[in-house]
């Protein structure tokens, strides 16, 4: 379990977009770049919610899919692991089963109990179901799916807490994640105190490069001096 930050902290990563944080994430090289984020399979299904998802990955594996299957479904298990679960908490969920492109592992009920017990979001690789629905009951929460399916199969929950990969992004449990409509990543916890001021850097490097496109200063050479990475 990653350490946790204080609630200041979370509150500070809320007011920057997730590409700013990713952006400001490359500055410290705690990891290639290439890294670190879901892939575009991964989409922001409530764009609508104001600030960005912003929490602590409970990681769980399931499956819905698979047929005449027996198996404990664990639903319990699952409610109070997010009742128990570092707080704000992002549930993520891998699918395991039979069919991915058919599993359907959230609606409105799940979400408004999800968030009725500090989770903030819904994080996975499969799909849901009651968009609008969820949209009217829990207008806060944030999710992440690759899509919407019609019915909800059959749901079991098999391993909790275990790293899971979710659309290209390896999560462990306690990993701090942020997200929005441009996508999800990971924060790596140790230089996230420090993340937040070069964020604000970042703000202000982009807003100075906008002016610089708008203003009379706007030349060629200037614009790829600036353009090319330096070394």
């Amino acid at each position: 379990m990653s350490q946790l930050q204080s609630p200041q902290l979370i509150e500070a990563l809320q007011q920057y977009d997730s590409a700013t944080v990713a952006n400001a994430i490359e500055h410290f090289e705690v990891r290639d770049p290439t890294m670190g984020y879901a892939n575009n399979e991964l989409v922001c299904q409530m764009p609508e919610v104001g600030a960005p998802m912003v929490g602590y990955a409970l990681t769980v594996t399931a499956d819905t899919t698979t047929p005449g299957d027996t198996r404990t479904s664990r639903v319990d298990d699952l409610v109070e692991a997010i009742d128990l679960a570092p707080k704000p908490s992002v549930l993520v969920v891998q699918h395991v089963g039979h069919d991915r492109k058919r599993c359907c592992l959230f609606g409105d009920m799940f979400c408004t109990i999800a968030s009725k017990l500090g989770c903030v979001g819904f994080v996975t690789d499969a799909n849901g179901r009651d968009r609008s629905a969820i949209r009217q009951r829990t207008p806060d929460f944030h999710v992440f799916s690759t899509g919407w399916v019609v019915s909800h199969g059959y749901g079991v929950y098999i391993d909790f807490n275990v790293t899971v990969s979710v659309c290209g992004l390896t999560i462990s449990p306690g990993d701090l994640l942020h997200g929005d409509e441009s996508g999800l990543v990971s924060v790596p916890i140790d230089i996230a105190a420090d993340m937040v001021k070069r964020a604000e850097a970042v703000r202000e490097e982009e807003a100075e490069y906008f002016d610089f496109l708008e203003s009379d200063r706007f030349n060629m050479a200037e614009l790829k001096r600036r353009i090319i990475p330096h070394e």
